[in-house]
């Protein structure tokens, strides 16, 4: 079929604006009347867990496209840690007529002025990852959220480190005290994902019954490099009076196992991450790595484009994602040493 001319014109100059302001269009080819338009707005598109997550719900998209018949466009955009320009996305969302936002927020106290923005357009919003405060949930029936329970993540992260502990105490409590000397690093200031994952990781330590006794924790806000320097200093100043490094993710983690690769040190303290990310996978199967705790991105990028289709599309969302809880999509962990891993991979 031959496209008038003003219409290809009208269909270059939706693609020019929908990739303005630092935002990526993904959208199927297919040709149909019908089509879905869903805004997806990241706190840090190089999050090695976002990146991922990002990736399975694109998946899933184009295999809805392929089902369905029916063009979905995904405009995709980065905040750069930068809350004000998040809100702005969220205005152009908005703008473009899109029928459903996905918010992970760079500051989940801000969630406030995103859901006032999409309930006067009345645009269904999903969060995903960062969980908005629960009065800020409780604003607009059309707001949900996709995610995991950190207290769970924490748990299962202790878990590691106490069945580590039982297997071989020389091993890990390595002065012999009775106690593990641990330092930890967290995500960011007002995370409640680095908040509850430090605290549940230490407390379910105790109620085991080991005595764990904190040398320092600090701030790395997720990220390898900062992890690295944090590790590098630790080091400097407790020697091998580190017992345990948890972390609070696995990209952090990987930083701890850089700092100790750097400074040729070959007598290594426990170092534990969090979310199961390829590259801290091969961490484990390399030996550098004690354990992990599955985050399941695959099922949460499926979850969030479900719940965001069902609501483009006037669905039944609890038909849709039969997990929906009220307004909450949760997604479980599961611990992974390098045993289960292997377990895993022998099956599969």
């Amino acid at each position: 079929m031959k496209i008038k001319p003003y219409k290809r014109f009208y269909a270059v100059l939706l693609a020019v604006l929908l990739c303005l302001g630092g935002c990526r269009t993904s959208q199927a080819t297919t040709q149909t009347v019908q089509q879905v338009k869903i805004g997806l707005t990241l706190y840090q598109q190089d999050d090695t867990f976002i990146s991922s997550l990002q990736g399975y719900l694109e998946s899933a998209a184009k295999a809805r496209e392929a089902q369905d018949n029916i063009k979905i466009s995904l405009n995709i955009c980065d905040a750069n840690g930068n809350q004000s320009i998040q809100n702005d996305q969220v205005e152009r969302f908005i703008s473009q007529g899109c029928d459903v936002i996905c918010v992970n927020e760079v500051d989940r106290t801000a969630a406030s002025v995103i859901i006032d923005k999409a309930k006067a357009a009345d645009i269904p919003i999903v969060f995903f990852n960062r969980e908005p405060v629960e009065e800020d949930m409780q604003r607009w029936k059309q707001v949900y959220y996709v995610g995991s329970r950190p207290r769970e993540a924490g748990i299962l992260q202790a878990d590691i480190v106490a069945e580590l502990y039982r297997k071989n105490p020389e091993l890990v409590d390595r002065n012999q005290d009775g106690r593990l000397q641990y330092v930890m690093l967290e995500g960011e200031p007002g995370h409640q994902d680095a908040a509850v994952r430090t605290e549940y990781a230490i407390k379910e330590l105790g109620w085991q019954g080991i005595e764990a006794e904190k040398l320092a924790n600090e701030i790395a806000n997720w990220q390898r490099s900062q992890a690295f320097a944090k590790v590098v200093q630790w080091i400097e100043k407790f020697g091998d009076s580190i017992e345990v490094v948890f972390s609070n993710n696995d990209d952090m983690a990987l930083g701890a196992i850089d700092a100790y690769q750097s400074l040729g040190i070959e007598d290594w303290p426990i170092i534990v991450g969090i979310d199961a990310t390829p590259p801290a996978l091969e961490a484990l199967r390399q030996g550098t790595l004690a354990g992990t705790v599955f985050n399941d991105a695959r099922g949460q990028g499926q979850a969030i484009f479900e719940l965001a289709y069902a609501l483009a599309t006037d669905r039944d969302v609890q038909q849709a994602v039969p997990e929906l809880e009220g307004q909450y999509v949760w997604k479980s962990h599961t611990g992974i040493t390098l045993k289960t891993l292997e377990q895993q991979e022998s099956s599969s």
